[in-house]
């Protein structure tokens, strides 16, 4: 059972925003691009240096502030997993499960010798197959183990009553992820289904498959892909809250959905009986039960051969994992050269015992004086989004008197969580494959969420991300917000510089995180987490029209020759962007009446501000890569989230003299004007 949570995170990686410099300006003229205008392209202005010294290497698709710090925070955890590695350590402590998982990662001659050994007792069920209930009780017990297939389980807050926990079916089945991959019709969608196509076949062959058997069953996996993608929802409708929500009895479940084996289904993933659930996309639901009745049982076996194959490709030896590289980055995003092992095993050792390294990473590098600082920071924040509520005249009393409750209800979390998970029941066998032990610690994880979350109440103190992680997020449905310790230090967060940057930097992501609390997702839901309506429809239709103004400027904008930005997709963070600069602003400008700011190094306070935000998204990309995010990434690119937001804020003209001639100036009446 997969973890599946509705939240809103800063990034899709770690970041990174101003610059150390011992002047305390937090601003290094090198990151500039001085020769570029600010008011024609205050991307390149405020990046172009940083840009120019950090080229794109085979490893990336993308490199920017996000890769940067991150590579320096996985030389941290290396250096974690390697001391606790070579320590002396008993079977079942943690030292052991963390190092043996890594030495097996990096083991390339063992994995090598294994080859696809591993999965063939999988393989074996799939193909002694002989009957349509087979097949029902093997997907159960695929899904058992991890391999998705045609559903997948989960158990989330109950969107109307978020108190309580609420099992979750959600659609599956797709191994491009993204429906728009299998039905667009452009040029770059139909060459990337060739690719695809030849990589379904090549798993077949590499499993001992004839060319002529791999191209069938290669043909019946794309088949029932297919057929799955044309009725699923695409990504601007999976952030459609109420057209994913779809509470029923269990009884209503076996009625309405009577083509799948549910009792097998939930049985082998290890749930205990409850009453109720929600199937959050009914359509590929359905769609499963038809082809679970009426396709061939050759395509179904085919399609769950290939399940196992590609679930465990990059986890096999080194020409599967090669093949599964080849497609999924190389082909559609971009990327030119795998990860070094030590590399895998560190993202190895974090998917599996990431909150054990947690733990240990917060003791090593998490100072005490940067939560002590965060707590004030925040607070400072939440004082100016009340302000700037209280501003609003497009919003009535009442509706304001409900905004503040809410803003008043946040759950702050910053750092670590208070309780450490235990990892005692999970056992890494040295004896066993780097297959078999992950499969045992997705095993783990499920069983872990499914004690935690089926029949109990919702724990506001669950971290969703551990604290090494370089992000940060927003839960509507326990109305919290989260910074680990991995994004609290420099130079993101740093202490060295002036509250000009950080109020630019960290100040804008905790505003950022803040305003998904009243972006289009987040203020459907109440102080309590609840989908709820506490809007008068006055101020609903005002936010609606606000916000449509967002959607219809990002839709403009060219991404690339033939593909356009998704205002709709990008929504949520456009206007946490939009929102987190505004509120971070507004809190500068608080803090600079009690201390005020000097010029330093060129450069207002004012301006230092917006070129440490804008130094948030510096980073070169590959088209290919780009194309990908346009099209799955509810976050904007990074040039667009500083060349389509500040256009948008007067400040940021009043900052640096921005007048009318000046390509990115837009109209007052134009902008978009939300929080």
């Amino acid at each position: 059972m997969k973890l599946k949570t509705l939240f809103s995170s800063f990034a899709m990686a770690a970041t990174c925003a101003c610059a150390q410099t011992p002047t305390g300006s937090g601003i290094d003229r090198a990151n500039l691009d001085l020769s570029a205008h600010p008011g024609a392209d205050f991307f390149t202005y405020a990046t172009g240096g940083w840009n120019q010294r950090h080229p794109l290497t085979s490893e990336y698709a993308r490199y920017g502030q996000f890769e940067a710090l991150g590579e320096a925070n996985m030389l941290k955890v290396r250096s974690l997993i390697e001391e606790l590695a070579t320590r002396p350590s008993e079977r079942g402590s943690l030292d052991q499960k963390i190092g043996t998982l890594y030495s097996l990662v990096t083991d390339s001659a063992r994995r090598n010798r294994e080859d696809f050994d591993p999965i063939r007792p999988l393989l074996a069920e799939v193909e002694q197959i002989t009957t349509r209930s087979d097949v029902q009780y093997c997907m159960a017990r695929l899904s058992a183990r991890g391999v998705s297939n045609f559903v997948a389980l989960g158990c989330d807050a109950d969107l109307q009553n978020a108190e309580w926990n609420l099992v979750q079916v959600n659609q599956s089945g797709l191994s491009m992820g993204n429906c728009d991959y299998y039905l667009k019709t452009d040029s770059a969608a139909e060459a990337l289904r060739k690719t695809y196509a030849d990589y379904v076949r090549s798993l077949f062959a590499m499993t001992g498959h004839t060319e002529a058997e791999a191209a069938t069953r290669a043909e019946a996996v794309l088949r029932i892909e297919m057929q799955i993608a044309r009725v699923s929802y695409a990504p601007v409708k999976l952030r459609d809250v109420g057209a994913n929500y779809h509470k029923l009895s269990y009884r209503e479940l076996l009625a309405t959905y009577p083509g799948i084996d549910w009792s097998t289904l939930f049985m082998q993933n290890g749930m205990p009986p409850f009453d109720s659930l929600s199937v959050n996309q009914p359509e590929p639901i359905h769609e499963v039960e038809r082809i679970l009745a009426e396709a061939d049982l050759a395509d179904l076996k085919s399609y769950l051969y290939f399940k196992v194959v590609n679930d465990a490709a990059s986890l096999l030896s080194d020409r599967f994992r090669q093949a599964h590289f080849n497609f999924f980055r190389r082909a559609m995003s971009g990327t030119e050269q795998d990860l070094p092992r030590w590399k895998q095993g560190v993202n190895a050792v974090e998917s599996a015992l990431g909150m054990a390294l947690g733990r240990t990473y917060v003791e090593r590098y998490f100072p005490a004086s940067s939560k002590e600082r965060m707590l004030q920071l925040v607070e400072n924040l939440r004082k100016a989004l009340g302000e700037r509520i209280d501003m609003q005249t497009w919003m009535s009393d009442e509706t304001k008197r409900k905004a503040h409750e809410k803003l008043d209800a946040f759950y702050v979390k910053i750092g670590y969580p208070d309780e450490w998970m235990d990892y005692s029941a999970l056992d890494i066998d040295p004896s066993l494959s780097y297959y078999e032990n992950m499969m045992r610690a997705q095993q783990f994880m499920s069983k872990y969420y499914i004690d935690k979350r089926v029949n109990r109440r919702t724990d506001r103190t669950e971290w969703l991300m551990t604290p090494q992680t370089i992000n940060a997020y927003y839960n509507p449905t326990t109305n919290e917000i989260c910074f680990p310790a991995g994004i609290l230090q420099p130079p993101f967060f740093n202490a060295e510089a002036d509250d000009a940057c950080n109020y630019g930097a960290i100040g804008v992501v905790i505003g950022h995180e803040m305003t998904h609390g009243f972006d289009d997702q987040g203020s459907q839901f109440d102080k309590n987490g609840n989908w709820a309506n506490w809007w008068t429809k006055s101020d609903a239709d005002n936010f609606k029209a606000r916000t449509q103004v967002m959607v219809d400027y990002f839709n403009r904008i060219d991404v690339l020759p033939d593909l356009k930005a998704n205002g709709q997709l990008t929504l949520g963070e456009n206007i946490a962007d939009h929102g987190g600069i505004k509120i971070a602003f507004h809190a500068l400008q608080n803090a600079m009446r009690q201390n005020p700011l000097p010029a330093k190094d060129g450069f207002t306070p004012e301006q230092r501000f917006f070129l440490s935000y804008a130094l948030l998204w510096a980073g070169n990309i590959r088209p290919a890569a780009l194309r990908q995010r346009t099209l799955t990434d509810p976050h904007s690119a990074g040039r667009w989230r500083v060349n389509g937001a500040l256009p948008h804020i007067e400040a940021w003209y009043k900052a640096f003299g921005v007048k009318k001639s000046d390509p990115m100036y837009i109209a007052p009446k134009k902008r978009a004007d939300v929080w």
